[in-house]
This record gives C-alpha cells, structure tokens and sequence, in this order.
C-alpha cells in the first residue's frame, strides 16, 4: 500500500465507492475482511482514503462484491456515451507494481463488455485469486512486449498479435519477463 497524494482523483474515487460498497450490503469491516481476505486494517485505510490500493487487493474486493475493477471504479450510470474521447478515459495505476490500466470503454449497464488497454513493467507479477465474476470472458491481445498468462494452473505464453481467449473461474497470473507487456483485455 502506498500513501495517497492529494491530487490522485482515482484513488479517491476508489475509497469512496468501497466504503459506499460496503454500506449498501450491510456488511461490516469485519465481515469484509472475512469475504476478501484483505486485513480489517488495510480496509478502514483504503476506505478513509489514506493508502491506494494495490492490483491483487483491488482484486480480492471485486470477488467479494462480484464485479469487475471498471464497475468497483465508476459509478455505473443508466445511460452510456458512444464515444469516449481518449482524455476522457479514466486511468489508473497500480504504484506498487506498475500496473497500468486504462478504461477504454468503461462499464454501462446497458452493455456488458468491457474494453481496457494494460501496461505492465518488466519483471513485474500480478494474481488474482479469483475472478470478480465466475464465468467472466476475457480476450487478451497482446500489442507489444511479452507476457506470461496463467489460468487456473495452465500457463500461455503470448508474443505480439496473439490472443488468449478463457472464462475465468479460478486463479489467474500474469506475468512479464525482460520487456514490458501492453495489451487490450475485452471483458464479457
């Protein structure tokens, strides 16, 4: 965890979501501390904005709230633009590892996929210990760099133009070597 500056917008919109979150389901810290394996401490921080929260802590939330990190990000309005400018497009970055994620096409709830553009740093190793949703559909398509994708045990390899297609319902891993990896990741 790392402290947050003052003019990190995201993070803050983050900790005022998940506690938000939290309220809406009635659930204590404790009791979020159980679902998410994430320690009662580390959640009154993230929730009182004093730290950001790292990918794999993000990560374990969304599966106890099952849902994605764009949807635990924005609040989901009723009705969606058609076009999102480049600027417009929120960002955020994982500072403890350098995991970058832009939201390309942020969530609706009239549409159910998700498009997202990644940048991860050489030797960098981020996992999930379980999905935001079982049975989630991703699309990864690897722009440039290399980068090592394992899913739920099986491990592939991706160079420059291919793309891994899976549902997710366990573990996953991703992984870069020497180079730094970006990639689209479509989410259904």
């Amino acid at each position: 965890m790392e402290p947050l500056s003052d003019d990190n917008a995201i993070d803050h919109q983050i900790a005022l979501r998940l506690k938000s979150l939290r309220a809406e389901r009635g659930w204590s810290l404790d009791e979020l501390a159980k679902r998410s394996i994430v320690s009662r401490a580390t959640l009154s921080r993230l929730e009182n904005a004093e730290v950001s929260a790292t990918a794999a802590v993000l990560g374990r939330l969304c599966a106890a709230y099952g849902m994605t990190l764009s949807r635990l990000i924005r609040l989901v309005e009723d009705e969606f633009a058609p076009v999102i400018a480049r600027d417009a497009q929120p960002v955020w970055t994982d500072s403890k590892t350098g995991f970058v994620r832009r939201s390309v096409s942020p969530p609706a709830r009239m549409l159910a996929a998700e498009a997202l553009e990644a940048w991860l740093e050489p030797a960098t190793e981020i996992i999930y210990d379980s999905p935001p949703r079982p049975g989630l559909e991703h699309h990864i398509i690897l722009i440039e760099g290399s980068l090592s994708v394992t899913v739920e045990g099986r491990e592939h390899a991706l160079a420059p133009g291919d793309c891994l297609r899976y549902q997710l319902f366990g573990r996953s891993e991703f992984r870069t070597g020497d180079q730094p990896a970006r990639y689209y990741l479509f989410m259904v």
